[in-house]
Order: structure tokens, then sequence, then C-alpha cells
């Protein structure tokens, strides 16, 4: 945890203790920690311990599979310096092939396509310089997505354009410390660290966590 955020106020927002359990000097900041979570507009599903382990037993197959493995070596990006020589007529019967689609595609119909559903990650961390969400959405760069501070203490957020599926991810505070949100179940990412889940469905516009 970073510098003036004690472990024990995460606890409570863990659910794992309340404020009356804390040392006395500790309990107004557990509450006022309280607050600014209750106003964050969030929609957390609970679900019996059946079908979390049954999610949780199909994220570590999905994560262990040849298959998963190899789609995500073909889909890191890489710089590839390819020259190639075309002639004349191959570019004109592509032309053609391209206009030949246009025109007999059927009128009204539209290709298939994933739309990305905006989801929207709260995280309060007072006295936190930096903080930063990274996941499978954006290969874990911890640079990629980082969160704007709020007008609320200790309150920091962005919303993200996320494709339909399910996504593992954590937030970097300081650039050092990895921490799981609070508000979402979390699985073992294999290597002693806990990840986030969350689903996007996609049909009615909304992220929720599993």
């Amino acid at each position: 945890m970073n510098a003036g955020y004690d472990v024990l106020i995460k606890r409570v927002l863990d659910g794992e203790l309340s404020p009356a359990d804390l040392p006395p000097a500790l309990r107004a900041e557990a509450e006022q920690a309280l607050r600014w979570l209750g106003a964050v507009e969030r929609a957390p599903v609970a679900l019996s311990a059946a079908v979390e382990a049954r999610v949780m037993a199909r994220v570590r197959r999905h994560a262990r599979s040849p298959l998963s493995r190899a789609w995500r070596w073909l889909a890191s990006s890489r710089d590839v310096d390819i020259r190639l020589r075309v002639r004349p007529w191959v570019v004109g019967l592509a032309t053609a092939a391209a206009i030949a689609l246009v025109v007999l595609w059927p009128a009204g119909s539209v290709a298939p396509s994933h739309q990305p559903t905006y989801v929207r990650f709260v995280f309060y961390a007072p006295g936190a310089r930096t903080v930063a969400v990274a996941g499978t959405f954006n290969q874990w760069d911890p640079h990629a997505s980082p969160l704007a501070l709020t007008a609320a203490p200790g309150v920091w957020t962005t919303t993200l354009a996320l494709p339909p599926g399910q996504h593992q991810y954590a937030f970097l505070v300081d650039g050092a410390h990895w921490i799981a949100d609070p508000a979402a179940p979390a699985v073992d990412d294999g290597f002693g660290r806990r990840n986030s889940v969350l689903a996007v469905t996609g049909a009615d516009g909304k992220g929720r966590a599993l």
C-alpha cells in the first residue's frame, strides 16, 4: 500500500472489518472512505459460492490453455519491416475486386461488429500520487490507462471503451503497488498476486463484476 493509506482501512473497504473494529484514530478516515465509495455509481453482483467457483475454474483453464497463450503471442505488437514489390496490374485487380464487393453487397446489410462498452473504473487511494488501471484489455501496460483525481478527496476515476468479454485487471498505485479492485471478485494470477475480474456483456451496454 502507499504511504498514508492504512492497510486496516482497505480491509474495511473489502468488507473484512467495520469502522468500529479499527483504532479510534482510523475510524473517521474509514467512514469517509465508505461514504465516498457509496456515492460512486457501482452495481456489484453477488454470486453464490458455487457460481464463483465455477467461474474461477473456467478462468484458470482459459489462462493455461495453449490456444490462449498462442493468441496472446500473435496479438502482441511487434515492429515489422516488410518491403513489397507490387506490379500495377495486381493493384488494378485488387481495386476492381473492392469496387465489386461494394456494388454487390446486399442493400441494408451491415457487417457484424463487436461494439465496445464504456466502463467506469473508480478507486479510492488517499495520498496516492498516481493511479492507473492495467489488465488484459490493454496488455497490462501500466502507462496506457491512468486515472484522474476527482473533486472528492482520494477518489480516482477513468472511463474506458472495452470489448465484450471477460477481463482481468488491477490498479497500479504510484507506479509500484498492484492492488485488486475491492469492489470486484479476484482470481489468483498464478504468480502470487490477485487480479480483479470484470465481465463486459455488450448486450445491455454495461460492464459488471463477475
